[in-house]
């Protein structure tokens, strides 16, 4: 269990956030986030569950791989609070998490969700359509929005890349995951994954310098690189071994996880 500031939850968790909308998520940033904190009370644990998702009767899936944990809630039945034991799921990282709610909506009862053409409406669809039981639901995350500025990461989405750069046209965007969240996105071209050097490398404590036209070094070791427009592209198996750390292809996923 981490325990972090608002504002360190917040951080850590919005990468993963911002990505997964991107990548084409119907949830707002904004609100995502607000869930996020409302349902953890902006603690990360270890089963990387943000929403409160049960097992239910759903089947595994690239997201989520039927794991699961008996964690104790609340719910309001008939207008009354009452306690109880339920099995949520487990996952591998948070960018499995939220995919794998992006499933959930995709369901009809969460068609009005979907559509909702702003954060706080979209708060006030998601509680219409039965994802929880709080009465007070909606109303607490559009207050965690606006108290946060938590907008700021709606922008943010809209400004991210979403294409390859100069080189790799064609290529598949990857996420690459350190300790469960996003710290950027490589390339997947023809079997190989390549990451940008300086962003991937900084975000795993490595020391980064550009040598010559077609090297880098990362904590000292040249690793050899390819320019991609303004970037300077390293394998990511390269960058990984160099810095010492542990790496794993997820195939369903299509995701690189790190540590």
């Amino acid at each position: 269990m981490a325990k972090l500031t608002r504002e360190q939850f917040i951080k850590a968790i919005a990468p993963t956030v911002v990505q997964v909308r991107v990548e084409g998520s119907p949830m707002y940033a904004s609100l995502r986030i607000a869930q996020s904190i409302l349902e953890t009370g902006g603690v990360l644990h270890a089963w990387n569950n943000l929403g409160g998702i049960k097992v239910g009767s759903g089947k595994p899936n690239a997201y989520w791989h039927g794991e699961a944990i008996v964690k104790g809630t609340w719910e309001v039945v008939d207008g009354c609070s009452i306690t109880t034991k339920s099995a949520f799921r487990t996952y591998k990282s948070l960018y499995h998490f939220y995919k794998d709610l992006d499933r959930l909506l995709e369901y009809p009862r969460y068609e009005p969700v979907r559509r909702a053409p702003s954060p706080e409406e979209q708060a006030v669809m998601l509680q219409s359509c039965g994802y929880a039981t709080d009465p007070a639901y909606a109303s607490k995350l559009i207050s965690l929005i606006h108290r946060y500025r938590l907008k700021a990461y709606d922008a943010a989405a809209l400004n991210v890349p979403a294409r390859p750069p100069q080189g790799f046209e064609g290529s598949s965007v990857i996420p690459i995951l350190y300790l469960g969240g996003v710290i950027g996105t490589g390339y997947l071209k023809e079997g190989t994954t390549w990451v940008p050097a300086q962003e991937i490398g900084g975000s795993l404590g490595a020391t980064v310098n550009n040598c010559g036209v077609s090297a880098v070094t990362v904590n000292g070791k040249g690793l050899y690189s390819v320019q991609a427009g303004v970037l300077r592209l390293v394998k990511i198996r390269e960058l990984a071994d160099a810095v010492g750390i542990e790496l794993e292809w997820d195939d369903k996923a299509r995701v690189v996880m790190l540590g």
